[in-house]
């Protein structure tokens, strides 16, 4: 009998009749109907000529249907290719022409567009609300039970693209192995059960609300009050049947400018989880006064899907994201990979059964972003302190060397985060004639805060080196942002990489 992610979620479901999708308005859609409902989309699937190891790529809006495609791809042994629904037809082209899909699933509303744009591959459509289209046509009648496709823990699962911010996008494979150890290691963390409600509210297209958040729920049998998008009036409506929440720091920031956050509203809850993005401190410290409770920060990515988290019971730390998870090791090293002491910053790096097989059609970024003892580089710096606690310091390209000195922005944005009138800062360096590079600071004022440049250079006078100082100071009305809510530096160093010229 095969043993893989699918499996393994079906053993952990002793009753088929649980719920396990609940969609707003609409039914409850039970484990069981969500595995014969796969079943279904499978034989489509395996209809239209796919086996196992084929790609199927997937651009659709949230449903119920859209996920429990996923579970289908699973069953059948298929590669899964989800795809931010963000990406304009002439983005689509790049990803459809470098993991060959021999399927593309794609919005019932965009057929047209994509189908001009990308190359000859066959499609399938779904509606936004996952009701019609093509694949729901071909499911009706299809039988409700399939021979699961005889794949392991070593086969792939899915491939998901980085962001591409430092250069193209890169197609992470991730195999059974890697997302089932990972959601062993999450479930075991952060004391998920059977009686869990998780209340979903983020996009399905990323390991954030993909795996940690579906496969932590399918691996111990609980239920998802699965928004299709993060909308507060729909967020305060469903906190008092969930028991836990998953959110990037944009969800926690939107409800605590709401006047419905108390004690009272997230009282039934036992646990809010914060990533995809750095938290920031001042979130940290008004969430728990908001609400009595700590949110807890994790920190994970696209290759590796979870490494540390904040401790479930234990003490969680604003500016930390804990302690390596069950399995994981993290070490801090320079640059040739050599082990650094404790409380000296360098490259985070870890190794472990949930880090990715390698990038899809790239041996030799691979082979350079692994030490030969098997740790993973992940492109992020960071220290550990004499609490053993991992604090992120800033990705290594976001490293700014002006007059030969390292700067490391999170320094610099926390204390530009506890100017008074500051809502949001990020810092990046500029290309300057003298130094390198500039430290510039770009600032998010709040509503009627009386800010200048020379008042926030002023804040920071005696409290930094000079050679960290900011340059220059702009404001701006939003920072660039991706889809998970991260800021997009590259984007403020292309717009403004003319600023000291």
């Amino acid at each position: 009998m095969a043993d893989n992610l699918f499996t393994r979620f079906v053993a952990a479901v002793p009753d088929p009749q649980k719920a396990f999708l609940l969609p707003p308005g609409a039914s409850a859609i039970s484990y069981g109907d969500a595995f014969a409902r796969a079943a279904q989309f499978a034989h489509v699937l395996a209809r239209h000529g796919l086996v196992p190891g084929d790609r199927v790529a997937v651009q659709t809006e949230k449903s119920p249907a859209a996920l429990i495609l996923y579970l289908a791809a699973l069953r059948a042994g298929l590669i899964y290719l989800p795809l931010n629904t963000g990406y304009t037809p002439s983005e689509l082209a790049y990803f459809v022409q470098d993991a060959a899909p021999k399927l593309f699933v794609v919005a019932e509303k965009n057929l047209p567009a994509i189908a001009a744009a990308v190359p000859a591959v066959e499609f399938l459509t779904l509606s936004d609300d996952g009701q019609s289209g093509s694949l729901i046509a071909e499911a009706q009648g299809a039988p409700r039970n399939f021979d699961d496709a005889p794949v392991g823990m070593q086969d792939l699962a899915s491939i998901l693209y980085t962001s591409g911010t430092t250069g193209r996008s890169k197609g992470a494979m991730l195999s059974h192995g890697n997302l089932h150890s990972n959601a062993a290691s999450l479930k075991q963390a952060w004391g998920f059960s059977a009686n869990d409600v998780l209340l979903h509210a983020l996009p399905i297209f990323h390991i954030h609300g993909l795996f940690v958040a579906t496969n932590v729920t399918l691996l111990c049998g609980a239920s998802m009050l699965f928004l299709p998008k993060f909308e507060p009036d729909a967020i305060f409506a469903a906190l008092p049947e969930a028991t836990v929440m998953m959110g990037v720091p944009t969800f926690y920031t939107r409800l605590l400018k709401d006047p419905r956050l108390s004690p009272q509203a997230a009282g039934h809850m036992r646990l809010f989880i914060s990533g995809s993005a750095p938290l920031l401190p001042e979130t940290f410290r008004d969430w728990q006064a908001r609400t009595h409770h700590t949110l807890l920060e994790r920190y994970g990515m696209t290759e590796t899907n979870m490494n540390s988290s904040n401790p479930y019971k234990g003490e969680r730390i604003a500016g930390s994201v804990g302690l390596a998870l069950p399995g994981v090791e993290i070490r801090i090293a320079d640059g040739e990979g050599r082990p650094l002491p404790q409380g000296e910053i360098g490259m985070i790096e870890v190794r472990g059964p949930n880090i990715f097989q390698g990038y899809w059609n790239m041996p030799e970024k691979t082979a350079a972003e692994f030490r030969r003892d098997g740790f993973f580089i992940t492109g992020d710096m960071g220290m550990i302190g004499p609490d053993g606690y991992l604090r992120i310091v800033g990705r290594g390209k976001d490293l700014i060397i002006t007059g030969g000195l390292n700067v490391y922005p999170r320094e610099i944005e926390a204390m530009l985060d506890d100017v008074p009138g500051v809502e949001e800062s990020a810092v990046v360096g500029l290309p300057h004639e003298d130094f390198g590079e500039g430290v510039t600071a770009f600032i998010i004022a709040r509503d009627g805060a009386a800010l200048t440049e020379a008042r926030i250079q002023e804040a920071l006078r005696d409290r930094l080196a000079r050679f960290k100082q900011p340059k220059r100071v702009l404001f701006l009305k939003a920072l660039p942002r991706n889809t998970m809510g991260k800021v997009q530096k590259a984007a403020l160093r292309a717009e403004y990489k003319d600023l000291y010229r």
